[in-house]
């Protein structure tokens, strides 16, 4: 029988100050988040997420880190994909633990390992890991191209690092779109499937996707990998500019 999974909680200074509202947006939804994203994506997440899986699966990594890695789902992908040993890091404990009940129904409790912790504080050594992974991260960090620097710092010299995140469509006609179904009716089906606690994701997120953006654009958040560390960065949108899926390689290998 495969050991049980635990959750191993690291130091986390600060956290509470700045990875406070973080913590408390999504501890409530650990039970519901896999559903949640599907319907925040419109059902595309699961296809965004193996687009970005695909950018690291090809080198063969022996030890992959998982970043922002909620309830598991791409760690599990990353595992039964890549054959590696899978680190799945993320803030709140909760989606941890629900994830760790996933990872143990799966088979997977000896080849993930659950870690609590900050991206702006990972606590591993310089040059751990053969690829990186991190979903829906950079939206929630005080300062993303510091955050992008130290997820840098604990790849290997030609390791393989993929991202996925929301986007806002840059086509008008979608773009209208768009704002309708997050401003209009997420927040409302929100509601009515998950209550208060999904209602307030629903009405947060188009206006923090949309805001995140008009400070970091894409040329922008390019010119942050590039300057982190990363070489050969690649950028793909995906659903209509939906979902945006980034990829690129630890310079120095």
């Amino acid at each position: 029988m495969p050991a049980e999974p635990k959750v191993v909680e690291v130091a986390r200074a600060g956290s509470e100050i700045s990875n406070g509202f973080a913590i408390d947006l999504f501890s409530p939804l650990a039970s519901r988040y896999d559903l949640l994203c599907e319907v925040l994506s419109m059902g595309q997440n699961r296809r965004w997420r193996r687009c970005m899986v695909d950018h690291v699966v090809d080198g063969r990594p022996a030890k992959v880190l998982d970043v922002a890695s909620g309830t598991a789902g791409v760690a599990q992908q990353l595992a039964r994909r890549t054959g590696a040993r899978v680190f799945a890091y993320d803030l709140t404990f909760s989606m941890l633990h629900h994830g760790a009940d996933r990872v143990e129904a799966a088979g997977l409790t000896d080849r993930i390992d659950m870690v609590v912790g900050r991206a702006e504080e990972i606590p591993f050594p310089d040059r751990t890991f053969d690829a990186l992974t991190f979903t829906y991260l950079l939206r929630y960090v005080e300062d993303p191209a510091a955050t992008l620097a130290e997820l840098a710092r604990v790849v290997k010299p030609g390791g393989s690092v993929a991202s996925l995140e929301f986007l806002a469509p840059p086509n008008r006609f979608w773009r209208a779109a768009w704002w309708c179904y997050t401003r209009l009716i997420l927040p409302t089906a929100g509601f009515l499937t998950g209550g208060k606690e999904w209602w307030r994701v629903g009405r947060f997120l188009g206006p923090n996707i949309a805001n995140h953006y008009r400070k970091y654009p894409i040329a922008w958040t390019v010119r942050a990998w590039e300057s982190a560390g990363f070489e050969d960065v690649g950028v793909r949108e995906m659903s209509l500019g939906g979902g945006l899926v980034m990829w690129g390689r630890r310079a120095g290998g």
